[in-house]
């Protein structure tokens, strides 16, 4: 089936599953059509359907817990129980058991994409040989999270714009809609059990954001505590779309808190799966770093770097697959990342055009 047809059909499965905000999916089509890059980061869906088709070769690699949904605005950065920053993987929504070389490919497609909009200014080739040199650095030596302090300095002042600003972030926040009474009494239920005193009445708005996942419930509790603002965002959750692809009829399983609770990495304390919901704290150091938010003198080699080395530690949660991992990147041949990328983007960008011409 073509894009149009694809996009209908999961749509339909969505809203089996979960009520659906038909202003935000309205608003997501829309942004389907604006450039390529929006449209990957909007159809995971769509690559979960034609990756075991296009890259066959690759697809059938040692398979681990893998984010699914990878992209180069999938990184953000959260405060751990110690408050240290941390940075990596921020949005775990497509998780499921696939071939380690998903990630890669699709984090290697959105850098190409992203390159050629100008958000990215590193060639394809470069782009590649960077997310696997970190990437298998990470493999080899068994990962290690990216804690923000006295180390990766560099990193830090990309993580700290000035878009992340206090004051301009909670004055985003404040332009969100009430919810008034249309939010669920789980939901309200997911985001109370996160707050700190049990004493908070939090004023509920709808908040848009993202892109996979618009369309589905999304609601921040806002209130005053100690002295400042807090926030906690209840999202709702449905099994990954790889499910979808493969027919399922079934219920699912949303796999979210399983790879976080595995992964390498330093867990942010506010985040938990609760029924059907993820909940989070939201601040100003704990959310998505944007590529426009990024500064103009930045290293990208290095980035890219770091978001494979960050996969890695994803996958690395996938303990029985680190020996089987390295003998399949040790077999294949040079280049074969930028392969596969070339051919997937070269799809991705079929299905834009069909989108955009409607």
């Amino acid at each position: 089936m073509d894009i149009i047809k694809a996009t209908k059909k999961y749509e339909e499965w969505v809203a089996e599953r979960t009520p659906i905000v038909k202003a935000d999916l309205r608003f997501k089509h829309e942004q389907m059509a604006l450039s390529p890059f929006r449209f990957l980061r909007a159809t995971y869906y769509r690559w979960a359907q034609l990756w075991p088709d296009i890259c066959a070769d690759f697809a059938d690699g040692p398979r681990v817990l893998a984010v699914g949904d990878l992209h180069v605005e999938n990184f953000g950065t959260w405060r751990d129980v110690e408050g240290r920053l941390v940075w990596g993987v921020n949005d775990f929504d497509e998780v499921s058991e696939l071939s380690y070389t998903n990630d890669l490919v699709r984090l290697a497609v959105s850098a190409m994409l992203a390159t050629s909009e100008n958000e990215l200014r590193i060639p394809a080739k470069k782009a590649c040989e960077a997310i696997l040199t970190g990437y298998r650095t990470a493999i080899s030596d068994g990962g290690k999270p990216y804690v923000l302090s006295e180390k990766h300095c560099w990193l830090r002042d990309i993580a700290e714009s000035e878009l992340r600003d206090p004051v301009h972030f909670w004055k985003k926040m404040d332009t969100w809609p009430a919810a008034g009474n249309h939010v669920p009494l789980s939901a309200r239920q997911a985001m109370h059990q996160l707050m700190p005193a049990d004493n908070l009445h939090p004023r509920i708005v709808c908040r848009r954001a993202g892109l996979g996942s618009l369309g589905r419930q999304r609601f921040v509790g806002l209130t005053d505590w100690a002295g400042g603002r807090i926030a906690r965002e209840a999202k709702a959750l449905l099994p990954s779309a790889c499910h979808w692809a493969c027919g399922g009829k079934g219920p699912g399983e949303i796999m979210y808190q399983v790879a976080i609770d595995r992964a390498v990495r330093c867990p942010d304390p506010f985040v938990h799966l609760c029924g059907h919901w993820i909940v989070r704290r939201l601040s100003p150091s704990c959310s998505r770093v944007e590529l426009t938010s990024l500064p103009a003198k930045r290293d990208e080699l290095q980035l890219l770097q770091a978001m494979g080395f960050e996969t890695a530690n994803i996958h690395l949660g996938t303990q029985t697959a680190r020996t089987a991992i390295v003998r399949d990147l040790d077999r294949r041949k040079s280049g074969w990342l930028y392969a596969a990328a070339r051919d997937m983007r070269t799809s991705v960008e079929h299905d834009w055009k069909k989108w955009k011409s409607g």
